[in-house]
């Protein structure tokens, strides 16, 4: 049965979306901007989790040099992110490397294909970067109630601007799925409560595993309990067709 299935949508003005420099289509959805912490007020610790320990798929998106969002290598030469991340252009990636700094290979983006209806892009590079690349789910690869985890480099609390408030190293949170709901451009999703940590600003475009598969790309999150992943597996037919994997 699919996730889409299990639960009624969620509305989409509950969350936000997560990357960080803002496009004409992010600008134009619903969804309000996450509210920052007011002084002295308590931080909520990606915000919580912990440091992720191998994740040879993982990649850091740069637009025109600046840290926005995160994403991961599905084939030598594609990206699989949010489609929120994309438009502001010179999109370069460092891939292989849990430190957004240094090591991995980087590859620059020369084209992007998005999804017509989901926040899903995929992106070609400019060069075959050899490595690990993330496997992707089919329908049932994940269910209501399942422990997944998810990653992201982005903010670590809330902070007025989740730019600067970033984590240099690659984070990982415990996650629980609740069943289907809408992603930030209307598409389906995986939606999950809180587990040890939740997605924030930075952590679009990356990952939810379940079982060492990815089967979501995050899109929204409320920064407190409730984040929205684009279902992965309800869109192989479009990844394969495109990236042909």
């Amino acid at each position: 049965m699919r996730i889409a299935r299990l639960a009624p949508a969620l509305a989409i003005a509950a969350l936000s979306v997560l990357g960080l420099a803002p496009t004409a289509s992010a600008q134009a959805s619903p969804a309000p901007a996450a509210p920052a912490v007011a002084p002295g007020a308590e931080v909520q610790p990606i915000i919580g989790g912990g440091y992720a320990g191998n994740a040879p798929w993982a990649a850091r998106l740069f637009s025109n040099g600046r840290q926005t969002c995160s994403a991961t290598i599905i084939a030598p030469t594609w990206i699989l992110t949010a489609k929120h991340c994309v438009g502001g252009g010179g999109l370069s990636f460092r891939i292989g490397s849990l430190d957004q700094t240094t090591g991995g290979t980087v590859a620059n983006g020369i084209s992007v294909q998005n999804h017509a209806s989901a926040d899903l892009s995929l992106v070609r590079l400019d060069r075959s970067v050899s490595g690990t690349y993330a496997r992707l789910g089919q329908p049932g690869s994940v269910s209501v109630n399942q422990t997944v985890q998810v990653y992201g480099w982005g903010a670590t609390y809330q902070c007025g601007s989740e730019a600067n408030c970033q984590s240099q190293y690659l984070k990982v949170a415990d996650v629980i799925v609740t069943g289907g709901c809408r992603d930030a451009y209307n598409g389906s999703a995986i939606c999950a409560r809180r587990g040890n940590g939740i997605t924030a600003g930075g952590d679009s475009g990356g990952p939810m595993m379940a079982n060492g598969v990815q089967v979501g790309v995050a899109s929204t999150s409320d920064r407190q309990t409730t984040t929205a992943y684009t279902n992965v597996t309800a869109y192989r037919s479009w990844i394969q067709s495109v990236a042909g994997v």
